[in-house]
């Protein structure tokens, strides 16, 4: 909002080049593999509901995403697809009636249970990983530009510099929909603990497995509750996740990007955007366990996302860059907080793995 350019474009201007291209191929790998993991779990999930071969749904959604960023706008496919999302709110609803031990909940809710071990620390940093995720960071900063393209600002000139109610649409945007997401993925993880993990069931193996943490709810139509809300989720995902790694590769090897751009007019950004995806149906096709693939994708994002939240708190707090709009101090304290954090889940996941403990 402030420079009138993407994320990884400050980043190329700022940092010396040879650790820009490397954050860039660092994110491009993890969209990749995220992509991959994303289209097996829906294919997964699909194949419950209709037998078809898992193969035949990995290319079915793969070539079908494919052809939707080409031939339509992100807009439209969010607009159609994003209301299967709702079926999310079913582990809210399922919390409900499952009666977990609220008290524990709500004390572990603040006192957390930490374990010293790499499957506890894997797990935090997965969970970190798919919440704080490296492909959010450049996808929310390349929109704003699209959105400054669209209203005609077609320099970057033109686009620099922002005003006082933009900021607060921005932070209302971006604080809202952070909190709505959070308290769903809070309501899954005690909806899981208290079906599936109260019967034992601590290491899913299959999206048959996971669908059964909504059987208290829907019962026998607990896999088409599950099917929908994968599918919407991952359709509205690997658009995003993609065209985050085409918004990264054109904007630090300086080529025509855009969305809203034809593509015989971003030839290079289009074919960055199907690529991914070829890569992640390939990916699929080595017939890797979808649920270990979403797992160890969210993984490696929470570990590609430490040294990116470093980047990013001391860009936003450059006085020189973002003149008046810098970061505060508070503001700044939180993002070396949640670097330090971060960046600690990691160091101890992979010292924990050396030592097979």
């Amino acid at each position: 909002m402030v420079t009138g350019v993407g994320l990884a474009e400050v980043m190329r201007k700022r940092l010396p080049l040879a650790l820009a291209y490397a954050l860039a191929v660092i994110v491009i790998l993890a969209n990749t593999l995220n992509v991959g993991a994303d289209i097996a779990g829906m294919s997964a999930s699909a194949h419950m509901v209709v037998p078809l071969p898992t193969d035949a749904w990995v290319f079915f959604f793969g070539i079908g995403l494919i052809a939707s960023q080409i031939w339509l706008s992100y807009a439209v496919i969010a607009r159609v697809f994003k209301w299967l999302t709702l079926t999310l709110f079913a582990y809210i609803i399922t919390a409900f009636i499952v009666h977990p031990p609220w008290p524990h909940v709500l004390l572990h809710f603040v006192i957390p249970e930490v374990h010293l071990n790499s499957s506890w620390l894997a797990t935090m940093v997965g969970v970190l990983g798919t919440t704080i995720t490296p492909y959010l960071f450049f996808w929310q900063s390349s929109l704003v530009v699209e959105d400054e393209k669209a209203a005609g600002h077609s320099s970057i000139a033109s686009r620099r510099g922002t005003d006082e109610q933009s900021i607060k649409d921005a932070h209302q945007d971006v604080n809202t929909g952070m909190i709505y997401s959070n308290v769903v993925a809070a309501f899954i993880i005690i909806t899981t603990a208290a079906t599936l993990g109260a019967h034992g069931k601590s290491d899913i193996a299959t999206a048959q497995q996971a669908a059964q943490a909504l059987r208290p709810l829907a019962g026998n139509f607990a896999a088409l509750l599950f099917t929908l809300g994968m599918v919407g989720t991952g359709i509205l995902a690997v658009p995003v996740i993609a065209g985050s790694s085409a918004y990264v590769a054109a904007e630090t090897f300086r080529f025509r990007s855009g969305l809203g751009e034809k593509p015989k007019r971003a030839v290079n950004f289009y074919a960055v955007i199907t690529g991914g995806i070829l890569i992640g149906i390939a990916i699929d096709l080595l017939r890797i366990d979808p649920i270990k693939a979403l797992f160890w994708s969210a993984v490696l994002n929470g570990v590609a996302a430490v040294p990116l939240i470093g980047v990013i708190v001391w860009i936003a707090t450059d006085a020189k860059l973002m003149g008046k709009w810098r970061s505060s101090l508070l503001a700044s304290a939180w993002g070396w907080a949640t670097f330090a954090l971060m960046g600690a889940a990691a160091a101890g996941m992979f010292y924990f793995i050396a030592r097979g403990s």
